[in-house]
Parts: structure tokens; C-alpha cells; sequence
């Protein structure tokens, strides 16, 4: 099992430092102490609120803007990054919520995302997500589909590399295991 008191990402830090951005659903036990903004969908107690709480002897990370990250109330090309650990896959159309976050960095800005890896987290036995069905779900939202914010995607490094191509997103930076909690991998994508 892992230590969620984590360490910060020296890969962050390398790349973000002195920018501006949007973390999407932060959490106090897990940062990156970078300049951002805390974005999540709720202030409410969640799960993750309560196990937030727990690691982090009772105290949260204050949310800045309540917003589902997928639908973010900014205007196009205001921020130098999206940051996120852990949260893409907790959204129905990755593809959406990626695109989103890619309309409100600045050319030359960065979408760095921390994605938990099948292979190291209690999604190991569930089967991966394949791009036809992530191509299919943006294509054709299910009118009924009801987000309970559990993991609808589930993926290895490659995986996500195979969605970035098809979509020509500019990866700048991969690495198949994160420098944070060590339970997830890394994919940076720049906005050209």
C-alpha cells in the first residue's frame, strides 16, 4: 500500500513553477504547492472529502471555485496550466474534459495530469478503457448516464499516450510511474 502523505512532484515544479493555473479537484494531503487556483465540483463532504480529512488530521484544502471540471467558468487562454492527480478518470468523456481544460491555457501552457495506473491501484482487476469506447462516449453521451464520481477509466501509460495521438495532442512529457505518491504516471501535454 501507499503513503498518501506524498511528496511533492519535482516534474511539477520543473515545469509549472512561476505560473499561474487550476488545480482540478486539489486535496491537502496531496500537494503540489504550486500558484493555483482549487477547483472542484462540490464543497460539500464527499468520500474523498472524508479520506482528505483523515489524512490531513481533520483540515481540507479550501476550494476556490465549485465547478465540474469538465465545464470550467473561465474564459479561453486565462491560465498557464491545468493541473490535476488522480481526476481524469473520475470523468465520463475524458476527451471533453481534456479539451476544456486545453481552452483555458494560454498557448504554450500545459494540461499535467497524474492518472492512477491500473496495474498499482485497486482498479487491477477491472478491464482497461479502450480509445473506441472513449471515442464512442464523446461521440454519443448517454442521455442517462448519472456521474456518481467513481473511476469510469481505467488505463495503463500507454492508454492514455494512444488517446493524446488521436486527438493530436501535443505530449511533452510521459513517465510511467508518478513522482508523487508512485501509484499513477505522468502525461503532459502542451497546447500549441
Amino acid at each position: 500500500m501507499f503513503d498518501f502523505q506524498s511528496n511533492e512532484s519535482y516534474m511539477a515544479h520543473y515545469l509549472l513553477d512561476k505560473l499561474e493555473g487550476i488545480e482540478i479537484g486539489g486535496s491537502l494531503h496531496n500537494p503540489f504547492c504550486l500558484n493555483t487556483i482549487n477547483v472542484d465540483f462540490t464543497n460539500e463532504t464527499t468520500i474523498y472529502k472524508q479520506h482528505e480529512n483523515k489524512l490531513s488530521n481533520g483540515s481540507f484544502l479550501k476550494v476556490d471555485v465549485i465547478a465540474s471540471g469538465d465545464n470550467l467558468p473561465f474564459n479561453n487562454e486565462t491560465y498557464d496550466f491545468v493541473i490535476s492527480s488522480h481526476a481524469i478518470e473520475h470523468f465520463y468523456d475524458p476527451i471533453k474534459t481534456i479539451k476544456e481544460w486545453l481552452r483555458v491555457i494560454k498557448i504554450g501552457g500545459y494540461v499535467f495530469m497524474i492518472i492512477p495506473h491500473k496495474e498499482l491501484t485497486f482498479d487491477k482487476a477491472k478491464n482497461r478503457t479502450t480509445l473506441n469506447e472513449l471515442l464512442k462516449r464523446h461521440k454519443n453521451p448517454d442521455p442517462n448516464f448519472v456521474d456518481n464520481h467513481v473511476h469510469h477509466n481505467v488505463w495503463i501509460t500507454e492508454d492514455v499516450v494512444e488517446l493524446c495521438k488521436n486527438q493530436n495532442w501535443k505530449i511533452v512529457k510521459v513517465s510511467d510511474r508518478d513522482d508523487k505518491v508512485g501509484n499513477g504516471f505522468i502525461i503532459v501535454i502542451q497546447k500549441l
